[in-house]
């Protein structure tokens, strides 16, 4: 047999792992020298793995449970986690550099920029709805429990956009800040109450700092001391599986980037492509901005003569994504309804467009459909924000989506042009009465989805649906 013998470098106290036949005798020497040059023969036969480590025998012990690194080495302490239907890590700003360092570590963390669209060099997996970041913080503001940023990564270019929020990934954020201990045992007490099976639930008002709105997490909470329950019989669409349910209110969302649930004031606009071509679209903004269009009209833009029917039939993320002619039509029209709202066109995350198409004849009872498109892919299920959006669009008399739902499923027009969060504010603190709440029930790619809209006097109050959400990961992040 011909050996081929290769040098390399062992540090006592490195780990060292190879063949069993050499093990003994090379491991048991190596671990009392001092850094040396070691021969070693290699075999095919014997297919010896050799792997060095410039560990220290101080940082090499992962017995004390921290964890330790080469000194060369950049690290964060991090979660991963679920919310809803998308994941990403979740990091303390006590624990992060400055912000103006976020360009340089995050993308790095999640595996951007990838021109190939995998990231596979990080915790991101190639999709939009997975290349997320939450910073959670102590409150700004005595009215809330804890503040949050939320951070969208750019896969192939790995830029940061902070514009708007995550509905999805909000969801995480009361029980994560409840495990990491960020809210006091004062508070604490304060904030949970028991159902009347004896089932403990924790609520905690949450500032989002990307819209400066307020939201309520309400979650199961058990043992002792008190910690999240992730596990319950609640099953969400896109998500295999159950988990524990989690309400999620959305308070004051008119207005969440421009100030106003209609920034044009009407409940649609024509709104114009560069080539002169014009299409129907309703303008929107509760909870994140979103540009509302006819499924059919967009395909007859991109050259296709489908009908709704026809559409609701054919459309998939799959086909949207492989249409880039679509794909392009969808954008130039996102842009051009961005710059009607008073909103920075440049910026993928917001607004985000929506395809919407009737209900389904027959089957379970839905009133509208959508197929949504989230930094320029199709998204899978929906961004739980443009949900909440489109459940307020159904109550504006005249929008696209109000057009398309059947008679009886129509909201009234309750939403006024301009609900202020004075007016928001003012409804919400005068009684309950006059309090009207309506369910819509979305259809999207991965199933169905029931938001709820609580109004008074035109003023959108809160926004509400349910979730799951689940911690998949402690430790630290390589970035």
């Amino acid at each position: 047999m011909s050996l081929l013998w290769k040098r390399i470098s062992i540090r006592s106290g490195g780990l060292l792992n190879i063949h069993p036949s050499l093990q003994h005798s090379t491991t048991t020497w190596a671990a009392q020298q001092p850094l040396r040059t070691v021969p070693i023969a290699l075999g095919a036969a014997s297919q010896v793995a050799c792997l060095t480590s410039s560990r220290t025998p101080q940082t090499a012990q992962r017995s004390s449970g921290a964890m330790s690194h080469h000194e060369h080495e950049r690290v964060l302490p991090a979660w991963f986690a679920r919310g809803g239907t998308s994941n990403g890590l979740v990091l303390t700003r006590a624990e992060l550099p400055p912000e103006q360092d976020w360009p340089t570590i995050f993308p790095a963390a999640m595996g951007s920029p990838d021109s190939y669209g995998r990231q596979l060099n990080g915790m991101g997996s190639g999709i939009s709805s997975t290349s997320k970041i939450m910073v959670l913080g102590p409150p700004t503001r005595d009215d809330v429990d804890v503040d949050y940023t939320f951070v969208q990564v750019g896969i192939k270019g790995g830029d940061l956009d902070m514009a708007g929020n995550c509905g999805n990934m909000s969801s995480l954020i009361g029980p994560v800040a409840w495990d990491k201990g960020m809210i006091s045992k004062e508070r604490a007490a304060a904030v949970v109450e028991e159902d009347e099976d004896g089932n403990k639930w924790a609520r905690l008002r949450i500032l989002n700092t990307n819209t400066s709105k307020v939201l309520e997490s309400k979650f199961r909470v058990e043992g002792e001391p008190l910690k999240y329950c992730p596990r319950g019989d609640y099953a969400m669409d896109g998500v295999p599986g159950t988990g524990s349910k989690m309400t999620l209110s959305f308070l004051d969302p008119a207005g969440a980037k421009t100030g106003k649930a209609l920034p044009t004031g009407n409940p649609t606009d024509i709104v114009t492509l560069a080539d002169g071509r014009s299409v129907e679209a309703s303008l929107i903004d509760v909870s994140n901005p979103g540009v509302f269009v006819r499924a059919e009209d967009m395909l007859a833009l991109a050259g296709k003569t489908l009908d709704a029917a026809e559409a609701a039939r054919s459309l998939t993320p799959a086909g949207i994504e492989a249409d880039e002619t679509l794909k392009r039509v969808l954008e130039e029209t996102r842009q051009a309804g961005t710059v009607l709202m008073g909103l920075d066109p440049t910026i993928a995350s917001v607004p985000k467009i929506v395809m919407l198409l009737p209900p389904k004849a027959g089957g379970e009872k839905i009133d509208i459909q959508c197929l949504a498109l989230s930094m320029g892919q199709a998204h899978k299920a929906v961004p739980l924000t443009l949900a909440l959006c489109l459940g307020a669009a159904c109550q504006v008399e005249g929008s696209v989506a109000w057009q398309m739902m059947s008679p009886e499923a129509r909201g009234g027009g309750d939403v006024a042009a301009v609900p202020t969060a004075a007016a928001a504010a003012k409804a919400s603190s005068s009684g309950s009465s006059d309090v009207t709440t309506k369910t819509v029930t979305i259809g999207h790619a991965s199933g169905k989805l029931d938001i709820g809209i609580r109004m008074k006097d035109g003023a959108i109050i809160s926004a509400e649906l349910l979730r799951t959400a689940r911690v998949l990961m402690k430790g630290e992040v390589l970035y």
